[in-house]
């Protein structure tokens, strides 16, 4: 059973922002310290940034203005916690305490991730699937479920009927939407928002791609401070962690989908 949702729904809008915020702070430093947290709905947008970056507020708020249409969002700026901070002072150390697992995806996934694709290119609204075995559920904001049932006749559509998404009928949060984003890898903390000194992002993305090339679940704990993780510098699988997301794009590109 897997769930998967489009980059459109309230939580992923706020996972978005959080990325373009991280983008901005990777384009100002190399390595910056960042951690952001978004709250979104109703014409607000609530964001705290953690950080010792000298952030541009006009270009978030227009990223905010192009991400969700909220002109005038209420943005907290403060320095991330000096004992934190100091720990990656000199040599790149984790950032954190955690328990990670990467477990390689299934053919049920595969196709939900393809089915959800789909609908994102043909209908750029609020979407939200379920694929248990045979049965698929599809909710799409905005669209006709008499068209979604052509194209999916043998689908649950729209159980309630047609409807209206977005932050206007709904509020989302930062990294509330894991299940979606990393299927059975669930663990630790969320992957949207930070800098990659955090092993939420780090080794989130390392311990599922290594399942994905294995074929094989993979389990891992750190303590804050490491600096070796399964037999790896950190900072080689800091490395590994931005080369993945430059693949797709940046933090931003990442939000939209995350890890599958």
């Amino acid at each position: 059973m897997i769930e998967k949702v489009s980059p459109a729904p309230p939580d992923k809008i706020a996972d978005r922002i959080a990325g373009a915020i991280a983008d901005i702070a990777y384009a100002q430093e190399s390595d910056p310290l960042i951690a952001v947290e978004v709250l979104i709905g109703h014409g607000k947008c609530h964001v705290i940034i953690e950080t010792g970056t000298e952030l541009p507020e006009d270009r978030i708020r227009a990223d905010i203005l192009r991400i969700a249409g909220i002109a005038e969002p209420d943005i907290v700026i403060v320095p991330q916690d000096a004992f934190l901070a100091r720990n990656q002072k000199g040599r790149f150390r984790c950032g954190d305490n955690g328990i990670f697992r990467g477990v390689p995806l299934t053919g049920e996934d595969l196709k939900l991730s393809e089915i959800a694709h789909e609908f994102y290119d043909k209908y750029r609204t609020d979407g939200k699937y379920i694929l248990d075995g045979e049965r698929l559920v599809i909710c799409q904001s905005c669209v006709s479920s008499v068209s979604l049932r052509r194209l999916y006749p043998d689908a649950t559509v729209n159980p309630l009927g047609d409807w209206s998404g977005g932050p206007d009928v709904d509020t989302g949060a930062t990294n509330r939407k894991l299940g979606s984003d990393m299927a059975g890898s669930v663990t630790g903390g969320g992957l949207h928002g930070k800098d990659l000194s955090k092993a939420d992002v780090t080794l989130n993305i390392y311990a599922f791609l290594k399942a994905q090339e294995t074929g094989e679940t993979v389990e891992l704990s750190c303590a804050i401070g490491d600096e070796t993780i399964d037999g790896h510098p950190y900072s080689e699988l800091m490395d590994m962690a931005w080369n993945h997301i430059a693949s797709l794009g940046g933090f931003e590109k990442f939000a939209e989908w995350g890890l599958f």
